[in-house]
């Protein structure tokens, strides 16, 4: 209550100030301009005489002169005798002025922190703020309270031959639900039609049925499905999944991913910035997840608090370093032929790891370069259409593919 009430005095007495600069500008209360311009003429007409007493006017150009300035002076005089006439009317316009100042400022000012500012927040210190954070990641609402708020999905759109098959797959798994293989194939075809709940329930019964430990990745394929059937939130039982699969994976970029989310969502974006921040520097560059944190990253640095720099992915810069210094050291020691042979082994596992992996623009790059280099160049085409595609629609990574190519093309 004392922040409305010192917000709404300062706004008042600001406003009644602005109102009071506005009322005092009454018509005619200033000197007017014709004032000024009479004592001017009649000061010109006094140093002319003087003028004329030290010769320096003739009595021919002062007559003229005298003229000119009494015309000037009967001119400047019915202009002041007309403001002095009009000085007494009413100031109704400034008046009206006054009060629309006050209006707006007030409302305006309201208004705007009504839709930027947070009515009803108090003043909490940072002890106060992390222990409500705290409050509200205990009591924020299970994975099936969340999910009874979404709408109903939309029917999912495929090939009616597909949907029938993914039918006869429900009720294969329906009549053997201890099928391990059934469950994995319903998750994933499941998924693949948006009915993430279904997926993450038959993802749910696969783990339940391993004989031995579930592996990190089915556990952050459950907790990603679970996120998606509930249009992003991560839930407590999500979040459980993730520290399981964290625990014995703590450098999975997916995981990291999630759990740095989840950090944002209640309430934490400082430990969730700091997340996302260390995912990032350690990449891979170009993998789904270090997508999805560039484009959310800066929301999360400006909810921290942090003057946000973008952060290069890390993990880049030693896929696409070239040969080590032993490897160097080694090539000194073989023949020609030994030595091209080495490098297109190189060139073949990188164009292999491409292939199976994906990878950057820059790799994608290199890789083209590098054929260049050994001559083959109708290989170096074929990748550089095959990035082409893969990049379509990204300007930055086809102009350094564009970069790599062209002078490929130019010594054809």
């Amino acid at each position: 209550m004392a922040f409305w009430i010192l917000t709404g005095a300062v706004t008042l007495t600001l406003a009644v100030i602005l109102a009071l600069v506005v009322l005092r500008n009454r018509n005619g209360a200033g000197e007017p301009a014709a004032a000024y311009d009479l004592r001017v003429y009649r000061q010109q007409l006094k140093d002319l005489d003087k003028d004329v007493a030290r010769g320096v006017v003739s009595d021919a150009d002062a007559d003229r002169l005298r003229t000119e300035i009494s015309r000037r002076i009967l001119s400047a005089d019915a202009q002041l005798q007309a403001a002095e006439a009009g000085e007494d009317q009413p100031n109704g316009p400034s008046r009206v002025m006054a009060v629309v100042l006050i209006a707006v400022i007030v409302l305006g000012t309201g208004g705007l922190y009504w839709q930027l500012g947070a009515p009803g927040y108090g003043d909490y210190g940072l002890r106060e703020r992390i222990a409500l954070a705290k409050t509200r990641a205990e009591t924020r609402p299970s994975q099936s309270e969340f999910e009874a708020r979404m709408p109903a999905p939309p029917a999912p759109e495929a090939d009616a031959s597909y949907l029938n098959l993914v039918e006869q797959l429900r009720s294969a798994t329906a009549d053997r639900p201890d099928d391990l293989q059934g469950q994995a194939l319903l998750a994933q075809h499941e998924a693949r039609l948006g009915n993430f709940k279904a997926a993450y329930e038959a993802k749910a019964r696969y783990i339940a049925l391993l004989d031995t430990a579930p592996d990190p990745r089915d556990l952050i394929d459950q907790a990603e499905l679970q996120v998606m059937a509930a249009g992003g939130y991560v839930s407590p039982e999500s979040e459980a999944l993730l520290e399981q699969a964290l625990s014995q994976v703590p450098e999975d970029g997916r995981a990291r991913y999630y759990y740095g989310l989840m950090m944002g969502q209640n309430g934490r974006p400082d430990r969730g910035y700091r997340i996302w921040a260390e995912t990032l520097k350690d990449g891979p560059a170009g993998a789904p997840w270090i997508r999805a944190i560039q484009a959310q990253i800066p929301e999360m640095a400006g909810l921290a608090g942090v003057a946000y720099q973008p952060i290069p992915p890390g993990g880049e810069s030693a896929r696409l370093n070239g040969p080590s210094a032993e490897q160097v050291e080694a090539m000194q020691d073989l023949s020609p032929e030994e030595r091209q042979e080495m490098i297109e082994g190189m060139v073949s596992g990188l164009a292999t790891r491409l292939a199976e992996e994906g990878g950057s623009p820059a790799e994608w790059a290199q890789l083209i370069t590098a054929l260049g280099v050994l001559g083959r160049m109708e290989e170096a085409r074929v990748i550089y259409l095959e990035a082409q595609q893969q990049f379509a629609g990204d300007d930055g990574a086809l102009d350094i593919l564009g970069a790599a190519f062209a002078p490929l093309e130019a010594t054809r």
